[in-house]
């Protein structure tokens, strides 16, 4: 069954079993409270009247919300006001609807694992209980070495293929070195012309 009742000018849909958040309601967490102010009832698809139908819900904790800044400004004329605002709610629990009450869920119970029972111990026999120690200490022995072993690897044997160069790495071949070419004298003429041309400073 659900309802939409008001409350602190705000509608709320519920069902038994619901947690929501509310305006402000006196209280401490624990206290029970009624809302009477039911607008809507139903239970699936079909309606209820709602002539006397109250919703009684339990207050869980009071709280406060998500800080608000307010801040005013007028501009050229030096005004600014600043100021922060906490909303106060409480936190409310859905006991019932009505006659219908919160459905308590049965939380299921864990099976025991079977234990073995004294009998079937003390029936085996000596010989029985040395095989099974046997093989208990087999597995283990089987266990650890596999433990000890070290794996093979998976990287091919070769060194080339296991570390490909890289692009940067690549060895190129050096070029042969190019030949000099001797210093040309086409140019050494005028310039010793030049020389012989300039006076001698005394």
């Amino acid at each position: 069954m659900f309802a939409v009742v008001r409350t602190g000018g705000k509608q709320y849909r519920v069902h038994p079993g619901d947690k929501i958040v509310v305006e402000k309601l006196d209280g401490n967490a624990g206290d029970k409270v009624t809302l009477g102010d039911v607008l809507l009832a139903g239970d699936g698809g079909s309606l209820k009247s709602t002539d006397g139908l109250k919703v009684a819900a339990e207050i869980v904790a009071q709280a406060k919300g998500d800080k608000v800044t307010v801040f005013k400004k007028r501009r050229r004329h030096n005004y600014r006001r600043k100021q922060g605002h906490r909303q106060q709610h409480t936190i409310l629990r859905i006991v019932a609807i009505g006659d219908v009450k919160e459905a308590k869920k049965a939380a299921p119970k864990a099976e025991a694992a079977p234990k073995a029972s004294p009998k079937a111990a003390a029936d085996k026999t000596p010989a029985a209980r040395a095989k099974e120690t046997a093989s208990a200490e087999a597995a283990e022995h089987q266990a650890l070495e596999a433990v000890g072993k070290p794996t093979e690897s998976p990287a091919p044997a070769d060194e080339a293929k296991a570390n490909p160069p890289t692009r940067g790495d690549v060895e190129r071949p050096a070029k042969a070195a190019k030949p000099k070419k001797p210093a040309s004298t086409k140019n050494a003429a005028p310039a010793k012309a030049a020389a012989k041309k300039s006076p001698k400073k005394k």
